[in-house]
């Protein structure tokens, strides 16, 4: 895996970009400059966050669900960025991805 803007190790800084949703997914996003797969994992998780605060707020009366959802994609998440994956949810990691410039060519 590639150095990071910051000098922490990528699948470190991954997973962080998971652990407050939106908040650490935008701190991570701009940053990083870098290393893509940090980027896309902030990405995809500020992407999460914004799609599950939307539902909440046009379906408040499954709030508890929305809640369980967001930790399972946090968890899932941190869990697969220290494993080094670059897992995509469904529906939204394939955004993620196009939002993103792609990456570069290894050298």
């Amino acid at each position: 895996m590639s150095e990071t803007s910051l000098g922490i190790d990528p699948k470190v800084e991954a997973a962080l970009s998971y652990v407050l949703g939106l908040i650490t997914g935008i701190i991570f996003l701009l940053l990083e400059t870098k290393n893509y797969f940090v980027r896309f994992h902030a990405m995809q998780s500020t992407l999460a966050s914004v799609t599950l605060a939307v539902l909440h707020l046009i379906l408040p009366f499954f709030a508890m669900l929305w809640w369980l959802l967001e930790l399972v994609v946090l968890i899932v998440g941190i869990v697969k960025s220290l494993q080094g994956e670059l897992y995509k949810f469904p529906l939204i990691g394939d955004l993620a991805a196009q939002l993103l410039p792609p990456p570069p060519p290894p050298q």
